[in-house]
């Protein structure tokens, strides 16, 4: 069974339908997050974000819970009575036997514990993987650009890889943009704009913050493309070959890190509510995923303003006349202000990658790429 479940999570393609496999993965994959879910409610001082805790609603946590075993536990045990990817289902099933016997949804949480102690961020895992998957699968269903690419296309591996790490040491990544944004922006407050951006309407203070952060976010980007030492970064993320809502994830943990400090830094000077930073937080989340998702959506003529995934996808081809073009992640007229937009005559491009494919794949070799690259 082992062996069977390494070959299936080693390869990539279409998964067939009417042999179980489907219902298979969908059953594995809750069982999974119920599993992991469990042990967040175990333990959640160490498995869960302190920025979170606050905001959920346990009871309704633990009904997504139930439904998510009952559909696990219900999907597996239909395949193993009719023999559909036993293998894959017995597994499934004894994931879900297991949160059970560990308490399942019923799990009571302690809410009792020190502050400020070492966390990793399972739970902003699950439930970034449970909505994006749920939300941009479906998407790329209905709009699908590229009607060949399967959901497991060719190295998905490697950028489920990145989502997890990324993910797992949130704690980590906010301590540390937390603490250089504050030792080296936290001078340049001013009390006189923080009062005028805080009394603006929730509308304009949520266009002015994306206008701010793409800004930043649109040099930031283009300094990666230009400064050789910041291209060993940055390569990593371009290596993709594939685009789907999982291709983002690909992103080396230093470029995090370097892009939320100089892209926060100005958000924190500018003191934005937290209403309109809880806003941008939701929109640039979205929008980090859809911009690179299987779909075919371009706007009309907003897609001269707003950044599609076709002015994305641009940005990743190996194309000549894309090559260094189109960095700006919301407001597509950065770029046309600034002349690096995309003028092609084509509607897509046809090849996604770092010209010359010299990254290698694999989490590890790219995270030591940027250290080890001679070019």
């Amino acid at each position: 069974m082992l062996e069977k479940l390494n070959e299936l999570t080693e390869g990539h393609g279409a998964l067939k339908p009417g042999h179980g496999l489907i219902t298979g993965v969908i059953a594995l994959s809750l069982a999974i997050l119920c599993f992991l879910g469990v042990l967040a409610f175990h333990f959640p001082e160490y498995l869960t974000t302190p920025q979170l805790r606050k905001s959920y609603d346990v009871d309704t946590i633990r009904k997504i819970m139930l439904v998510a075993l009952v559909i696990a536990g219900g999907l597996s045990l239909v395949n193993i009575i009719f023999n559909r990817a036993r293998w894959l289902s017995a597994f499934a099933f004894l994931l879900v036997a297991l949160s059970a016997l560990l308490g399942g949804h019923k799990v009571d949480v302690n809410p009792n514990f020190p502050d400020h102690t070492p966390y990793i961020g399972l739970d902003w895992f699950i439930l970034d993987l449970l909505g994006s998957s749920l939300i941009f699968i479906f998407i790329e269903k209905l709009f699908k650009h590229r009607k060949e690419q399967p959901v497991f296309r060719a190295e998905w591996q490697t950028d489920f890889h990145h989502f997890i790490v990324n993910h797992m040491i949130v704690g980590f990544v906010l301590l540390a943009t937390n603490l250089m944004v504050h030792k080296f922006f936290g001078w340049a407050g001013n009390d006189g704009i923080r009062g005028w951006v805080q009394g603006l309407p929730f509308w304009a203070g949520v266009l002015l913050i994306i206008l701010v952060a793409d800004f930043v976010q649109y040099w930031t980007h283009r300094a990666y493309h230009e400064v050789p030492i910041l291209w060993r970064l940055h390569a990593v993320h371009h290596s993709a070959k594939s685009m789907d809502w999982l291709a983002g994830s690909r992103q080396h943990i230093l470029e995090l890190l370097i892009t939320r400090t100089l892209v926060l830094a100005p958000i924190y000077v500018l003191g934005f509510s937290k209403e309109v930073i809880d806003a941008y937080i939701v929109i640039v989340g979205f929008q980090a995923v859809f911009n690179h998702a299987n779909v075919s959506v371009r706007l009309g003529p907003l897609r001269y303003i707003i950044v599609t995934p076709n002015f994305h996808h641009w940005h990743h081809s190996q194309d000549q006349e894309a090559l260094d073009r189109n960095y700006a992640a919301h407001f597509a007229f950065l770029d046309y202000l600034f002349g690096t937009a995309v003028k092609s005559t084509k509607l897509w491009p046809e090849r996604y990658g770092v010209l010359g494919d010299y990254v290698p794949n694999g989490f590890i070799k790219q995270f030591k790429f940027p250290f080890t690259w001679k070019g």
